[in-house]
């Protein structure tokens, strides 16, 4: 049986999409690894959204190309979004490397690597003439469905409902990786939630790149509901399911139908990620962000009036071009005040072929990096105030399993996307549990005395 070593950088969609990956394998016979010394076949999932990603991952290929004299049959295979985006450049930069395969045909990948695997395994003198690079952006039936196959499913699991993005933000590639924007319908994506919940899942996030503008060319509003209003409301009605989420949407996306959501629909868990990217009207002007900081702000007011335990996190740039003190002040002292959850701060990172990147007053590196850290500080204050916030409260949490870290232990997560390590029996995995909070270190909570949670009981973050 071929084993398969799979890595994944970048977003939930890259996880979604490693998924469908790993499972039309396993389905012809493959098995997974965690191994890439025992792999005959070493798959990459890609990211672009950032330079220091692609580095990543092109390093990673460049030490597993190691292996190829001990194990001379494996393929090596670039996935992806540096993969739509570089595309067969990748096979003359990388030795080694047998496949390159962009963002619209995962589905075609277990039919290149069965090829590719059955020549080098015959030792066939003619591989140059196989080495793939499968990157155009047409998108075929079948791309966005995630194959499942017959087993219990996990505790939580993503769902696409939708490819690609329309706004091209100056700074952003994922446009030129994703394609423009297209959705699932909405019987589509219930089926596969039913599916899930039928095989054991309790909780699914619903994916896109701006996921709240699902269906906004294909479908219309009714009652004043957005497209996405209404998936949200057909997901939830999902018989066994318990917890819903979606993610990365945008603020634009944001009407009163969706912040109403999260006081009218109790399955929708009481966290969003809103990425904010800067608190300076200038620069979100020139991001082609769609909004200014203080629509933001209102934004949030909003979404705490109506869901007072919300968790909020978000995504911030520093170091954009042309970004001033006064610029990065007016970021920090958002941040500061609108005290999110979590959020990940990034260094800006020129992407070629997007109108930042030729931006004059491209900021040196060491101003970046200051400015990073120095944010960096504001954000885990407030997030170690609100993990603070929650000791000595009892909290719902959906035990996913052992913990990554010491397998001793059990983990999950509350409502509010916190991760929670506890002590318990093995059967509580897949199960809601109520856990009262004894302490907090680093970004993780500690529980103790798990309960079973009563069906739909959504007791608290």
């Amino acid at each position: 049986m071929p084993k398969v070593f799979l890595k994944t950088y970048g977003c939930q969609m890259n996880e979604r999409d490693s998924e469908q990956v790993a499972q039309m394998l396993v389905a012809r016979g493959y098995e997974m690894t965690a191994q890439a010394e025992e792999a005959d076949v070493v798959l990459l999932n890609t990211c672009s959204v950032r330079d220091m990603a692609e580095k990543k991952a092109l390093g990673k290929m460049g030490l597993l190309g190691r292996l190829q004299k001990k194990r001379p049959h494996t393929v090596y295979g670039l996935l992806g979004c540096m993969a739509q985006s570089r595309g067969a450049s990748l096979l003359a930069e990388v030795p080694h490397l047998d496949l390159v395969v962009g963002t619209q045909k995962f589905h075609k990948v277990a039919d290149h690597v069965d090829a590719i695997l059955r020549r080098k395994m015959a030792h066939d003198p003619a591989m140059d003439d196989l080495r793939l690079s499968v990157v155009d952006t047409d998108e075929e039936a079948g791309s966005q469905e995630t194959i499942r196959d017959h087993v219990t499913a996990p505790a939580s699991a993503f769902v696409s409902i939708m490819q690609g993005c329309n706004m091209r933000c100056t700074f952003c590639i994922v446009p030129d990786t994703r394609g423009a924007e297209r959705s699932r319908r909405i019987g589509s994506i219930v089926g596969e939630v039913r599916e899930l919940v039928a095989r054991g899942c309790r909780e699914v996030t619903l994916l896109g790149q701006i996921v709240n503008l699902y269906g906004r060319h294909e479908f219309p509003k009714l009652d004043g509901r957005s497209p996405f209003v209404q998936l949200l409301e057909a997901v939830h009605e999902v018989e066994g399911l318990e917890r819903l989420r979606f993610t990365s949407p945008h603020p634009i996306g944001f009407r009163e139908d969706l912040v109403d959501c999260f006081g009218r629909l109790p399955k929708l868990a009481e966290h969003v990620h809103l990425p904010l990217q800067s608190g300076s009207d200038r620069l979100l002007k020139a991001m082609h962000r769609g909004y200014t900081a203080e629509k933001f702000r209102t934004l949030v007011q909003k979404l705490r009036a109506n869901c007072p335990d919300i968790a909020i996190t978000t995504d911030i740039i520093v170091g954009f071009p042309g970004e001033t003190e006064e610029d990065y002040a007016a970021t920090r002292a958002l941040t500061d005040e609108l005290s999110f959850d979590n959020a990940f701060v990034f260094r800006y990172s020129p992407r070629k072929d997007t109108p930042a990147a030729t931006l004059e007053a491209q900021l040196p590196e060491a101003v970046k990096e200051d400015r990073n850290h120095d944010l960096l500080s504001v954000v885990n204050r407030h997030a170690q105030q609100k993990l603070q916030n929650l000791v000595g409260r009892s909290v719902e949490v959906l035990c996913t399993g052992p913990s990554r870290h010491n397998d001793t232990r059990l983990a999950g997560r509350t409502r509010g996307n916190k991760i929670t390590v506890f002590e318990g029996p093995a059967g509580l995995a897949g199960q809601l549990v109520d856990l009262d909070i004894t302490e907090t270190a680093g970004f993780t909570l500690y529980g103790a005395n798990p309960r079973v949670s009563a069906v739909n009981s959504h007791s608290g973050w």
